[in-house]
């Protein structure tokens, strides 16, 4: 059987594409001199792994756990008859770091990043059978040249850093499209007018034919536009007969058919969907078409005991959100990755709300030449990730501490928010998650004070603002390359990272924690299950008497190899009675009072 056999992407879907995962010729490459040694034109690799299972991990076969420069993949290719005369594109859902693609010897493309898709046009390199094609993938987390989130830079996982994910780690596939071909479309939708403007991009060399797009809502149609094409970008408006708004809980989808076609020749056919949804910021918070909604988030790692980045199938997915949902939250900071699209896709059709961010660590970015290694992979995050209805912000850094003493990542940072405000004018985007802001729309922060009694003490400060900077004065204390930025002013205030509270049974012997020095966690761990509870719901209390704070993400929804501050263990079984804790999750905030 395949594995991960589901299509990727739905949010852009073509009925003709073939799954490529499975077995695939392998070889570790450790003195990363393969290309030197021409591997792209060998006829065999030395090894086996499972697509698209990282070899690092287990379900890979391979369970490789020390550094890996440089791996090399090698699939021999089936190209359907019937997919004679059409353009065969070859997808990698993403490849962590540095992918060099070879067809048949030859090199066909090569793309830097690995948190986000790419694909390549492989026709022109093609024969008429005995086709095969070789990857390459460079990886270096120790390089300081790269994003890597929280894949350890030591030759073991430690502290809030875990096991390497290196090459292939989604899905692999190809699809066969005309020449003239759908690339890209951008969905904004109107509550006000219940419509979507619809912003199409074609390929090179479409320049003629029509474009029509039909939506469904369970089954029914319930709108159609059309246009004549006359440049390869084309807009629609897509004007709805029945509204059914998206919301949290409430996951209305409108499917969506687009059609490039010419006197009756079909070009293409793209299958998606799209939430009638906007998101607006206020003084106050966050409102959903119009109303004010709370947000209680979960930081989510999107790690997975067998697969570490890769979850082991789609129910894997579905099921960290419904056990969110179980536990009280209404979304999750999906944090230090670009999760996988089908992460994402159940957000939506679960009405469960995301923040999108980058894996930034690992990177220095206060050497502003590393941007190039930056933004062309944000870019392609922002893109493909646009029209999920379940994302309502973008946070491309996450604790932006200056790199060993410098103090240079503030032009960086303030780029990359202006460059994700251009990309996308309909979210709010916090430059950089914890305290250190350069320029934001949200003021967010992080704060890890155990006792409940304290941090209500500290809050009854916010109304001058005192707090935030004692929040930013503590982390600094505990960090000396973290340097202020930019004070509160009053914007939406978001407790973006609190609680961690430590609780390994495992380790607990007559309550004393006698795995301390490798579990991991914040304070001093309960003594007992009562005993966390009480610290769990006074955290949160302190937060939800606040009138100014207006969401909350508690650290975390379930624990990561050696990091056991979850509400979960890592292999997703319940700590606690989920209804208590959902009780106490959705305890009523003061300003929703108001």
């Amino acid at each position: 059987m395949i594995p991960r056999p589901e299509f990727p992407n739905p949010q852009f879907e073509r009925k003709d594409w073939i799954n490529l995962n499975g077995e695939w010729e392998f070889e570790l490459d450790l003195s990363a001199s393969g290309e030197d040694k021409e591997f792209f034109r060998r006829e065999k690799l030395n090894d086996r792994i499972t697509v698209p299972f990282c070899p690092e991990s287990d379900l890979s076969g391979v369970g490789f756990k020390d550094f890996i420069p440089c791996v090399w993949y090698r699939k021999e290719l089936e190209i359907p008859k019937e997919w004679k005369g059409k353009n065969i594109l070859l997808h990698f859902g993403a490849v962590d770091y540095h992918a060099k693609l070879y067809v048949n010897g030859e090199l066909a493309c090569e793309h830097k990043g690995g948190y986000t898709h790419f694909y390549c046009d492989i026709t022109k390199y093609l024969k008429e059978d005995n086709n095969s094609v070789i990857l390459c993938a460079y990886d270096d987390v120790r390089s300081n040249n790269q994003p890597a989130g929280k894949q350890s830079g030591k030759a073991y996982s430690f502290g809030c850093y875990y096991t390497r994910t290196t090459g292939i780690w989604q899905t692999v596939w190809m699809e066969a499209v005309g020449e003239n071909h759908i690339k890209n479309f951008k969905i904004y939708p109107n509550v006000s007018s219940t419509s979507a403007n619809i912003e199409i991009s074609l390929s090179q060399y479409a320049a003629k034919g029509t474009l029509n797009v039909k939506a469904f809502f369970e089954g029914r149609e319930v709108g159609e536009t059309s246009a004549k094409i006359y440049s390869n970008a084309t807009n629609l408006t897509l004007n709805l007969r029945e509204e059914h708004l998206w919301n949290v809980g409430a996951p209305n989808i409108y499917e969506l058919v687009i059609t490039y076609e010419n006197e009756g020749e079909v070009y293409d056919t793209v299958y998606s969907y799209f939430g009638l949804r906007e998101v607006a910021l206020t003084r106050k918070g966050m409102y959903i078409n119009g109303k004010f909604t709370y947000g209680r988030f979960v930081l989510d790692q999107g790690f997975y005991p067998d697969g570490i980045y890769t979850a082991p199938d789609e129910k894997a997915l579905k099921k960290d959100i419904e056990d969110s949902m179980a536990l009280g939250f209404n979304g999750a900071r999906m944090h230090e990755k670009v999760f996988e699209p089908r992460y994402i896709y159940w957000a939506d059709k679960l009405g469960y709300l995301t923040w999108g961010e980058q894996a930034n660590w690992g990177l220095d970015i206060t050497d502003p030449g590393q941007i190039q290694h930056f933004i062309p992979e944000w870019i392609e995050a922002v893109e493909r990730d646009f029209n999920h209805p379940s994302i309502i912000g973008w946070c491309p850094f996450n604790e932006t501490w200056n790199f060993r003493g410098k103090e240079q990542a503030n032009s960086v940072i303030k780029d990359t928010y202006l460059i994700t405000k251009a990309l996308d004018k309909t979210r709010p985007c916090i430059d950089t998650s914890g305290n250190y802001h350069t320029i934001t729309d949200i003021y967010d922060y992080h704060d890890y004070m155990q006792d409940p009694d304290v941090l209500r003490e500290q809050y009854k400060k916010l109304d001058d603002g005192e707090v935030i900077d004692q929040v930013r004065r503590n982390e600094i204390k505990n960090n000396p390359n973290a340097r202020p930025r930019q004070s509160w002013k009053g914007e939406p205030l978001f407790c973006s990272e609190y609680g961690g509270i430590k609780w390994d049974m495992d380790a607990l012997v007559d309550g004393v924690d006698k795995e301390q020095k490798i579990s991991w966690g914040y304070g001093d761990v309960p003594k007992t299950e009562e005993e966390f509870i009480s610290r769990y719901e006074g955290l949160l209390d302190a937060l939800l008497e606040r009138e100014e704070i207006s969401m909350f993400c508690y650290t975390q929804l379930y624990d990561v190899e050696q990091e056991r501050n979850g509400l979960m263990t890592y292999d997703r079984k319940m700590k606690f009675d989920p209804k208590l804790i959902y009780k106490i999750t959705q305890k009523k905030a003061k300003c929703e009072e108001v």
